[in-house]
């Protein structure tokens, strides 16, 4: 692999690359990541893979919690979902580390973390009760303020809604 023209945005090309080759392509990310402290920012992802309107059922999202041992072309982690109100949220993508397992949120991944954020909770109740009903103002407040992270801060890509 080379730094010509011809090679430059080809994602596809990585699968060619021999063992010295992905070692060395390690040794560079290893060198962003930990010594030069550069932060992940997000990952490549097909665009054909995004799809707003595809509705995911809570089955489904149960499923997406990094742990699935095979993942789609164009992830470099097995996928993690969350959803928030009505949105859900591919956390694969820059918030691996945090979601996934091992991470500080990993209780959160695969699941609809609408009331434990509004509450700013890591109680499992409020894991598994999704009801916003009784919430008052100031915690909806508090979720709406989650939503505006995840989209314009932290721009998690929203891969579908939760039926």
């Amino acid at each position: 692999m080379s730094f010509e023209s011809t090679y430059i945005d080809k994602l596809e090309a990585c699968a060619d690359l021999n063992f010295g080759e992905r070692e060395m392509l390690q040794d560079w990310i290893n060198k962003f990541k930990y010594f030069k402290m550069y932060p992940v920012l997000g990952s490549l992802v097909i665009d054909a893979e995004k799809d707003n309107d595809r509705i995911i059922s809570m089955t489904e999202l149960k499923q997406t919690n990094g742990a699935q041992e095979n993942f789609p072309e164009g992830y470099a982690t097995a996928p993690i979902y969350v959803a928030i109100l009505d949105k859900v949220y591919d956390m694969s993508f820059g918030g691996s580390e945090f979601y996934g397992p091992g991470g500080s949120y990993e209780n959160f991944a695969g699941k609809n973390i609408s009331r434990a954020l509004a509450k700013m909770s890591f109680d499992p109740a409020d894991l598994e009760n999704t009801d916003l009903g009784d919430l008052d103002e100031k915690h909806l407040k508090i979720l709406g303020d989650w939503v505006n992270t995840f989209e314009n801060r932290k721009k998690y890509p929203c891969v579908g809604k939760l039926h």
